[in-house]
């Protein structure tokens, strides 16, 4: 049985390796049909929340089909990241709304 500081360093560097368990929450509103930032940045496993202000749905669909979630009147729609690189997103009931999210590794 190795002494007990050995055992202190052993947990210590295995501790150093886990992955962090959640990122950063990145909120987006929706109001008057836009979204509110039109632009944001992430990272890698943050979170984009959508907040619908509006009296109709809307959705929030990657073009490059990373996400596409539905967020009813008044409601919120959550989505973790999980690619880096530059993603546009629209609503596929109002194609006129569109936002950009710049994901960071």
């Amino acid at each position: 049985m190795a002494p007990r500081p050995a055992r202190l360093i052993l947990l210590a560097s295995v501790g150093l390796a886990l992955p962090a368990l959640a990122g950063d929450t990145v909120r987006v509103k929706i109001e008057q049909l836009r979204f509110d930032p039109p632009q944001a940045a992430v990272h890698v496993g943050d979170t984009i929340e959508w907040t619908n202000g509006d009296f109709v749905a809307h959705t929030a669909t990657a073009r490059n089909k990373d996400w596409d979630v539905t967020i009813p009147p008044k409601g919120v729609a959550r989505v973790i990241v999980q690619h880096p690189g530059e993603v546009d997103y629209f609503c596929r009931f109002h194609p006129n709304m569109t936002g950009r999210i710049s994901v960071e590794p």
